[in-house]
């Protein structure tokens, strides 16, 4: 078992094109021995997002501060605390704060993408 508080893992600004305002904590991956997913927390800051991009592999997220959009290639949602997210393996998406505090979400990835 593994146990500890999320503040004892860096946040890392997301260095991707078309991020901005935008830090990533990997809270569990592979370093620690996770099997299956990976939990990261993202932290958006006012005015921020994540790059409008796509993958072959599932999103399951759950915000727990601030206000967003999340917008994909065929709608997008209102985020707020406990909404909860699913973005298939293909479909392109972008994350957004449109509100005036951090957007903060968890979102998980398989480990084996």
């Amino acid at each position: 078992m593994k146990a500890f508080h999320y503040t004892s893992v860096s946040a890392e600004e997301v260095k991707v094109e078309g991020a901005k305002k935008a830090r990533i904590r990997w809270l569990l991956a592979e370093k620690d021995g996770v099997p299956n997913f990976c939990m990261r927390l993202f932290e958006v800051e006012p005015g921020g997002c994540t790059p409008y991009h796509t993958h072959p592999w599932e999103h399951e997220v759950f915000v727990l501060e601030g206000e967003g959009e999340v917008v994909t290639d065929k709608e997008k949602a209102k985020l707020e605390p406990g909404v909860v997210v699913f973005v298939p393996p293909n479909q392109p998406h972008q994350f957004l704060n449109t509100g005036d505090k951090t957007l903060k979400f968890i979102c998980l990835i398989p480990l084996r993408r």
